[in-house]
């Protein structure tokens, strides 16, 4: 049933964004896999509308906050005022109180608001005043990026990069589907979405992710991967464990949604330059080469053999 269920959100998703069905699987994969997303592209190419449209087909409480330099933590994680009636300091939630949040152009924003994230997408809650208070579950941020050297961007700190699961790319639609965006400009069919599950359906698929077998093989398979990126001396700085922690668990959503109960080389493939390309540092002779973070990973994973029997 979860793979109807799963078919079914990809078709509603892929009636809006157009020409996208890997970049829209590999983001469900996250959501799956209990991830956070980053979409560094360009202005103007779907990623606000990615997001919503995955609000909709999920029936998720979805929330937006447009990052600039003036927005402050507290916009985020929320404050305590004064209540003259209670003579008590009472908690307002912040925005990240919802189910999608969505942190847009998240690099124009001070390295303090960005920072209010960290505790958000690696623990589930926030900390206000020394009171800790939960999330909702599901909870996942889809964060967008332009390009670094974009006007008023800065680099995100790597402790920032490292909390994201993944970090993707929508690029240009091709000829037919620009055609077909402009023939949707009037009725834009993110209207016509209907909802697939619910947010408890959501927690459910979660749970069969969690379930999903990882032999032995796999796990050395993906650690000796993680670990070249250490020792490449196209890298001066490599992957943390965290990256090995969520190549585990999004290969783990990509063999469910490929109909399997257990980890293959090929879903690990798959998303490895996804899950790692802003989790390393290119070296000098990297970029003395022209290589890009995703020429110097598939050199990596080329460079390192197969399970027997996988």
């Amino acid at each position: 049933m979860a793979d109807v269920k799963i078919y079914s959100i990809q078709k509603e998703i892929c009636e809006v964004i157009k020409g996208k069905e890997e970049i829209v699987e590999k983001v469900l994969a996250v959501i799956f896999a209990g991830g956070h997303i980053l979409l560094d592209d360009i202005p103007g190419v779907g990623k606000t509308t990615l997001a919503m449209s995955i609000a909709h087909a999920m029936s998720l409480d979805y929330k937006r906050v447009q990052f600039t330099p003036d927005v402050l933590p507290s916009d985020i994680v929320g404050f305590s005022m004064y209540n003259s009636a209670t003579k008590e300091f009472e908690y307002k939630q912040g925005t990240v109180f919802c189910n999608l949040f969505l942190a847009d152009e998240i690099n124009r924003t001070s390295p303090k608001t960005q920072s209010a994230l960290l505790e958000v997408m690696e623990e589930g809650n926030v900390t206000v005043d020394g009171i800790t208070h939960k999330l909702p579950v599901p909870f996942t941020v889809i964060a967008t990026e332009n390009p670094v050297g974009s006007s008023g961007t800065q680099l995100l700190p790597e402790s920032q990069l490292d909390r994201f699961m993944v970090c993707l790319s929508l690029g240009y639609p091709g000829h037919a589907d620009s055609i077909e965006i402009l023939r949707n400009v009037v009725n834009p069919p993110i209207n016509d979405i209907h909802p697939v599950i619910s947010p408890d359906e959501l927690l459910f698929i979660r749970k069969t992710v969690d379930e999903i077998h990882v032999d032995e093989s796999i796990l050395d398979y993906i650690t000796t991967l993680v670990e070249a990126t250490r020792n490449s001396e196209y890298i001066s700085l490599g992957s943390s464990p965290r990256g090995a922690i969520n190549l585990l668990k999004l290969s783990k959503a990509v063999a469910l949604m490929n109909d399997h109960d257990y980890v293959t080389p090929s879903d690990i493939r798959f998303i490895f330059c996804d899950v790692l390309r802003h989790r390393i540092r290119l070296g000098s002779k990297a970029k003395a080469e022209g290589l890009s973070a995703d020429d110097v990973l598939n050199k990596i994973f080329c460079s390192v053999p197969v399970p027997k029997g996988n």
